[in-house]
């Protein structure tokens, strides 16, 4: 299983990590399957699904997993206190991480999520945030290793390569 976030990448782009991971389900983890601005207008639910659809990769969206509007407010306090936006934060709160787990992770049963794993390639937890470990879906993905021995991968945007121009 593999991890990914919207952030860092463009429509094309994330298809292609997708499919250079050999994904053939996508698990959407959010609550709100928005995401503001224009340069992120192709995560929008409707637009992922059909682009997903043209890419042969089956989508579930899996609320039970999303965290509750209240549990993101508080992450976008803690947020504030630390001086940083939602698409620079690098790590989840403290006090979020642990009512995540017990609100929502711990009442969650992962099972039938690893058992419709597909028998070739590779699932992925989709959320919105460019580092894992900045987003609840590094949280799923803890838990589905401990208690069910599943390998998890989090997939970032490649880098950009600069190749110097000989001409120059």
């Amino acid at each position: 299983m593999v991890t990914i976030g919207v952030y860092g990448f463009g429509g094309e782009s994330f298809l292609q990590r997708l499919r250079h991971a050999d994904v053939h389900l996508l698990l959407d983890v959010r609550q709100r399957r928005g995401v503001r601005g224009p340069e992120y207008a192709w995560a929008n639910s409707l637009r992922l699904q059909a682009a997903l659809a043209h890419a042969r990769i089956a989508y579930e969206h899996r609320p039970e997993l999303a965290p509750t509007t209240e549990l993101r407010r508080l992450q976008y306090a803690e947020d504030d206190l630390q001086g940083v936006g939602k698409r620079s934060r690098r790590e989840l709160a403290a006090e979020y991480t642990r009512r995540y787990t017990t609100e929502i992770l711990d009442r969650a049963d992962l099972t039938p999520i690893v058992s419709a794993l597909p028998s070739t390639g590779t699932a992925a937890l989709l959320c919105v945030e460019l580092d894992a470990e900045a987003c609840h879906r590094s949280l799923i993905a803890q838990r589905l290793t401990e208690r069910h021995g599943v390998t998890i991968e989090h997939l970032r945007p490649r880098p950009c390569v600069q190749i110097d121009d000989p001409g120059e």
